[in-house]
């Protein structure tokens, strides 16, 4: 599959799919005339790093998880793995959010709010 069928399957343009092969993300061999060739398989490749992005995920933290996940025996579980150690980071900065809010307030009351 050439890079435009590929951006249109996945609906993302064909910088962002040359960004992903910089990045190692997904690979393509190369034609005899130079033309980028994806197997059929990268189009799920593709849409599981647009998820995981839309979900909060860095292109880092893909990359580093990608491999795994495609050689694993059971991805949907080690999906769920992911997503429950996303959830749990997430709750933690939330927390710190949090207190940092209420600091925030209480700090506003105080004559100089920046004395410790």
């Amino acid at each position: 599959m050439r890079i435009g069928e590929l951006a249109d399957a996945c609906a993302v343009s064909r910088d962002t799919l040359r960004f992903y092969e910089q990045r190692g993300l997904i690979a393509a061999r190369r034609s005899a005339n130079g033309y980028r060739d994806y197997p059929v398989e990268v189009v799920q490749l593709v849409l599981y790093i647009k998820t995981a992005q839309r979900l909060g995920f860095s292109l880092e933290e893909i990359g580093s998880s990608v491999g795994a996940l495609w050689q694993n025996a059971k991805p949907d579980q080690a999906v769920a793995q992911l997503l429950r150690d996303k959830l749990s980071l997430i709750e933690t900065r939330i927390d710190q959010l949090q207190q940092l809010r209420q600091e925030l307030q209480q700090r506003l009351g105080q004559a100089c709010p920046l004395n410790p």
